[in-house]
């Protein structure tokens, strides 16, 4: 006996089904039996529920003689059932991954209750998802089983059959079976859940349920949709045959006026021959289960019940357009109001302008008002030490007030202050580009900071990418450009990218990067403090995986799946993730211990100092995360697909920072052997930080903020510390480090090809010309 047993029905849902079936035959828990009913479909359902069978014995196949509706198809399944709990799913939805494990999981924490409710996710054609708009209906509070007189919220959830467990024996004993008809849910969810004695909630996403562009039934102009008066008939039949049940008339009645309603306003539901016919039948059915003792809910839906009762369609109708159009007033009166706002600070900042720059006010933002962070973090830190006589304010909103130190001032975006402080700062400092809307005006000085070195296609670049540009106005971000007074550069390779796809008239200051100063800068004991505040156990090798985000797909989609690997490895590593801060609303890691999901910490570079070792694909943080002179490993199992994608400025699989695995298993093996930091994972590092670490010594944001804000000449900025020379903080886990090279890796070409890119000597500490970057991380 199986403990599910999956019943799906399939009528005409050709294009959905294979996907539907695969949900299902896929999930991480194999005890369930596939009961797939071939509603007697004119399409090929029959022929793909019949090809599953054939390819896995869980699908049972079940063609019904003739076209019985999805009632009847669901009965068929029922009856043919065998394990202890019946599941629901139509043919064009799916089970989201992991459903069944979670639950069967919570079926076993309950006592396997009578019923189980669990939620879902609606998914419009384009792929967009999004919950139940009432899933805090299912939080899973004491009492953790109940029946419906304790939770009768439950009520005013969805009237499905696909958003529950149900226990096989229950059903049998209690006869239930679906009806016919277009709204068969409705008689069969509301006596399921009145005679249950034992119910539980499952909070967690577990059907994706499709919403079709056309051809859903509740998208279907027909006189089927007076179906809904029968199937009332019969929920209030079964009122009548169990008195027991009585008290929940007036709840049940409230639920079928408000359905009612919904179906009678909904657009392009009922013909219009057929409108005046439902209403009177509504009335009727007012009228006729109304409960004696029963009182006028207050407000709309006061209103609907008189109208509907008293037959009054074309008032309820009236009344119905009064409403849309005073929703649509309340609805616009915040765009109204935002336009007014928008015009107010406008002629605020035209009027700021005219008034004087402030010489000792400088204005810092990063990553689109996301919080104090990266370059621009670095010099206000700075500048508040060597200059302390410029005022500094930072820009972010206040999801991200937390990461400012003590004594930085915040200004909201947007507000009266931001444009004040846009209008009147001589100082100017971003890793992205300020609001198109600002003007610079003569007298201010913007620096540009970048935010990494550039791997992937920036900038003009794009212009034979447009899948990758996604629709930029290129002439509008080289007006932008145009802004710029200085640049920031860490190496060679990053100057001469940024001067192509970034011209105009500023100054490149390769000074390297501030952000990783304190790569250069923290102890031993910031990095034992550093890993105890993230929870890396004292005797565990530290590996940070920071992947990119890839333009090819909407989200944030795992390429590793890190409990596999830490299983794999044993006990003695623990993996810190940190998704793309593109996804900062994407699915997350779980983090069971030796998996710790850091996507929420504000500091990549304290990331850095905590991990001994780092995974990633092609994002930047390669580049910094070289300064210490920690094994790298790069993870390419889409390298193809992502250079096609992007474009990238050289293969990273050709000149690597340290060894590149293809696949799961091969990143598996490297870890499980000292190939990640043996000679020659060194001596590829060794190159890699000849070429792409120059200048990063621990004292660019002073370089930046002497030259910029203090004016100095660049003959008496700090000279940079050769390479060799450079003690950047030590990894907790010392067995990390690998042998040095007989000799320096050459940094020329191969015979493959050229090398990535000029490297100035590491000792130079500025050149000429620079660019600027748009606003994309690298």
């Amino acid at each position: 006996m199986p403990r599910f047993s999956v019943i799906v029905p399939a009528y005409q849902v050709q294009a959905y089904l294979h996907d539907c079936l695969r949900s299902v035959l896929d999930q991480d828990f194999a005890d369930f039996e596939l009961i797939a009913v071939d509603d007697r479909s004119p399409d090929a359902c029959g022929a793909i529920i019949d090809e599953a069978a054939a390819r896995d014995p869980r699908v049972r196949p079940v063609h019904l003689a003739e076209n019985a509706g999805l009632g009847r198809a669901r009965n068929a399944g029922i009856r043919r059932a065998t394990g202890d709990y019946l599941i629901f799913l139509d043919g064009d939805d799916t089970l989201a991954p992991g459903a069944l494990r979670a639950i069967a999981d919570r079926l076993a924490r309950t006592g396997d209750p009578q019923v189980l409710v669990y939620d879902y996710a609606r998914v419009d054609w384009t792929g967009r998802a999004a919950r139940n708009v009432r899933a805090e209906l299912l939080r899973q509070s004491d009492p953790q089983v109940f029946t419906l007189n304790q939770r009768p919220e439950l009520l005013r959830l969805l009237m499905v059959a696909w958003n529950k467990a149900y226990r096989r024996d229950f059903v049998r004993a209690e006869c239930f079976a679906f009806p016919t008809g277009f709204y068969e849910d409705t008689s069969w969810t509301f006596p399921v859940l009145l005679s249950a004695e034992s119910i539980a909630v499952l909070d967690r996403v577990c059907v994706r349920y499709r919403q079709r562009r056309r051809g859903g039934i509740l998208r279907t102009t027909s006189r089927r949709h007076l179906d809904v008066f029968d199937q009332y008939d019969r929920v209030f039949r079964f009122l009548d045959g169990r008195p027991e049940l009585a008290h929940w008339r007036p709840a049940l009645f409230q639920r079928m006026v408000e359905h009612l309603a919904a179906v009678f306003t909904a657009p392009g539901r009922l013909p219009a021959a057929a409108r005046a016919e439902f209403f009177r039948r509504a009335g009727a059915h007012h009228r006729r289960y109304r409960p004696g003792d029963a009182t006028t809910p207050p407000g709309r839906a006061g209103w609907r019940c008189l109208l509907l009762r008293l037959g009054a369609r074309r008032a309820f109708q009236f009344l119905r357009g009064a409403d849309q159009i005073r929703q649509r007033a309340v609805a616009l009166a915040p765009e109204a109001y935002a336009r007014l706002r928008t015009a107010a600070l406008w002629l605020h900042y035209r009027v700021q302008r005219c008034r004087a720059i402030d010489p000792r006010l400088a204005v810092f933002a990063a990553y689109w008002h996301r919080g104090y962070a990266c370059n621009p973090a670095a010099i206000e830190a700075k500048v508040r030490e060597l200059a302390p006589g410029v005022r500094t304010v930072w820009i972010t909103t206040p999801e991200y007030a937390h990461t400012l130190p003590p004594g930085v001032r915040r200004i909201q975006p947007g507000s009266p202050a931001y444009w004040t402080a846009l209008a009147r700062a001589r100082f100017l400092v971003n890793n992205v580009n300020f609001t198109p809307r600002m003007r610079k005006r003569a007298g201010q000085i913007h620096l540009q900071t970048h935010h990494g070195t550039p791997l992937k296609h920036m900038g003009l670049d794009l212009l034979d990418r447009p899948a990758a540009a996604r629709g930029m106005d290129f002439g509008k971000l080289l007006e932008r450009v145009d802004r710029w007074d200085f640049s920031l550069s860490a190496n060679r390779h990053t100057t001469l990218t940024w001067e192509r796809v970034y011209p105009s008239g500023y100054t490149t200051l390769a000074y390297g990067s501030p952000r990783n100063d304190v790569l250069q800068r923290a102890t031993a004991d910031d990095v034992a403090r550093l890993r105890e505040r993230l929870g890396i156990p004292a005797d565990s090798t530290a590996v940070l995986y920071a992947p990119t985000h890839r333009d090819y797909q909407r989200g944030f989609v795992p390429r590793l799946d890190l409990e596999r690997v830490a299983r794999a490895l044993g006990p003695g590593f623990t993996f810190l993730v940190r998704p793309h801060y593109f996804y900062g609303q994407g699915p997350r890691p779980r983090g069971t211990g030796r998996v710790i999901d850091v996507s929420a910490h504000t500091s990549v570079e304290e990331l850095c100092l905590a991990a001994d070792a780092l995974i990633t694909d092609y994002s930047s943080i390669m580049f910094d995360y070289a300064n210490l002179d920690r094994p790298i490993v790069i993870h390419a199992d889409d390298w193809d697909a992502y250079r096609a994608a992007r474009g990238t400025y050289f293969d990273i699989t050709a000149y690597p920072p340290g060894p590149v695995s293809r696949s799961e298993t091969e990143l598996i093996s490297l870890f499980a052997t000292d190939a990640w930091y043996d000679a020659r994972a060194t001596a590829l590092r060794a190159a890699f930080r000849s070429r792409f670490c120059p200048y990063d010594d621990g004292r660019a944001a002073e370089r930046v903020v002497r030259r910029v804000f203090l004016s100095q000449p660049a003959e008496l900025l700090p000279s940079v510390v050769p390479l060799a020379e450079r003690r950047p903080a030590p990894a907790a886990r010392r067995s990390c480090a690998g042998p040095a090279p007989a000799a320096p890796a050459p940094a020329c070409p191969s015979p493959a090809g050229p090398a990535p890119a000029d490297v100035s000597p590491a000792g130079a500490s500025g050149t000429a010309a620079a660019l600027p970057h748009r606003s994309r991380p690298h």
